[in-house]
């Protein structure tokens, strides 16, 4: 994330579209999406906001079975992340199925939960950065020394973001785990079992859009412009160096993505 995460703050709180993004620390399919996700968030930066609902993707592999990709046990995984890999361009470390499989993707939803305790840009970098623990170096994140680890590296790098004393308390306590259930209602709410998953209206607005799964960067702003079509991006950019500076960190296929004239 960039070192200036005021715009973040920014965007939450001026934003004329607001999006709600449905996802979790351990979908593939939503760290597929970043590279058009985050070109929209930057495209149209201070006239969106948003805010993550995590959707506990799994409880647990005694209760996790999902028909579509006829996946029910952790090895079955695997492949499906090689196809996200594939199709999306994005770095995945699918031999984290077969070398240490998650158990459950709680952990890491609850831990994202205490991050947002601080503040939606804690809960922003902290979901980038638990997802880059996964996806790009393939860490466990059921396992709480992992998530910790990932809240003391955010909190050294950006101590004005997160609190690590408070996020340490707030990992282990009930405000963070009420919130995550919060997030499992609304999921429930909207019959939701895929993801990711973005609903957008304009603010004060009860109608909006709704869009399941990994879609084109097309897609996402053909959503926007049905419910907001006088939103104007901002000049489309072509330096990758100003780009990467803006998020911190970026992959590859996210430069290229951003790069991309539609």
């Amino acid at each position: 994330m960039a070192k200036d995460e005021n715009k973040f703050s920014d965007i939450q709180e001026a934003g004329s579209v607001e999006v709600v993004y449905y996802t979790d620390p351990l979908c593939c399919w939503s760290w597929a999406l970043e590279p058009q996700w985050r070109k929209l968030r930057f495209m149209y930066r201070g006239k969106i906001k948003w805010q993550y609902r995590m959707g506990g993707l799994i409880p647990n592999w005694d209760s996790f079975n999902d028909p579509m990709n006829a996946i029910s046990r952790p090895l079955q995984m695997g492949p499906l992340w090689m196809e996200a890999k594939y199709i999306s361009g994005m770095p995945l470390q699918d031999k984290l199925w077969y070398e240490d499989p998650p158990a459950s993707s709680f952990p890491a939803c609850i831990a994202v939960k205490a991050a947002g305790l601080q503040s939606g840009v804690a809960a922003e970098n902290y979901l980038r950065r638990v997802r880059e623990a996964v996806m790009l170096h393939g860490q466990n994140i059921a396992r709480w020394e992992v998530l910790q680890q990932v809240g003391e590296e955010l909190s050294e790098e950006n101590p004005e973001i997160l609190d690590l004393d408070r996020f340490q308390e707030d990992l282990s306590g009930q405000e963070a785990r009420h919130a995550f259930e919060e997030d499992l209602k609304q999921v429930r709410l909207h019959g939701l079992s895929r993801f990711p998953a973005l609903t957008m209206r304009r603010a004060g607005e009860d109608k909006g859009v709704k869009i399941v799964g990994y879609r084109p960067y097309q897609a996402l702003e053909e959503a926007l412009h049905a419910i907001a079509p006088d939103l104007q991006p901002a000049p489309h950019t072509t330096d990758e160096t100003e780009y990467r500076r803006y998020w911190h960190s970026a992959t590859a296929r996210e430069v290229e993505e951003a790069l991309k004239q539609e």
